[in-house]
């Protein structure tokens, strides 16, 4: 597991395997940053190959401490098979999810008349 600070206190990159043996890391980085930030906690799970039930009990456990203090931690670019395992568990009701942006029109788009 890496965990990549891009914004201390505000962003994160998580990267590789969310699971019993990697935690650790990942609860001391997502600890440090609801502690030292304001506002929303962004942290990308695009890189995200896995996350087992510990994983998962270490991002409800940043979101209950995040809110504590007045914070939101947002889960950006979740992979399919990860939002999936959150809406099997149900936590898609408890952890905040940022949808990933559909029929985005970008300057390389195909303009159609």
């Amino acid at each position: 597991m890496d965990v990549r600070v891009v914004r201390p206190g505000a962003a994160l990159i998580l990267s590789g395997r969310l699971g019993a043996s990697t935690v650790a890391d990942v609860r001391i980085a997502l600890g440090e940053a609801i502690d030292n930030g304001v506002d929303d906690l962004l942290v990308d799970l695009r890189d995200v190959e896995l996350v087992d039930a510990t994983g998962l009990g270490v991002l409800v456990g940043a979101h209950r401490r995040a809110d504590r203090l007045g914070r939101r931690l947002v889960l950006q670019h979740v992979p399919p098979r990860i939002d999936r395992l959150l809406h099997a568990t149900r936590l898609h009701r408890v952890l905040v999810v940022e949808p990933e942006p559909t029929g985005v029109v970008t300057l390389d788009s195909p303009i159609s008349a």
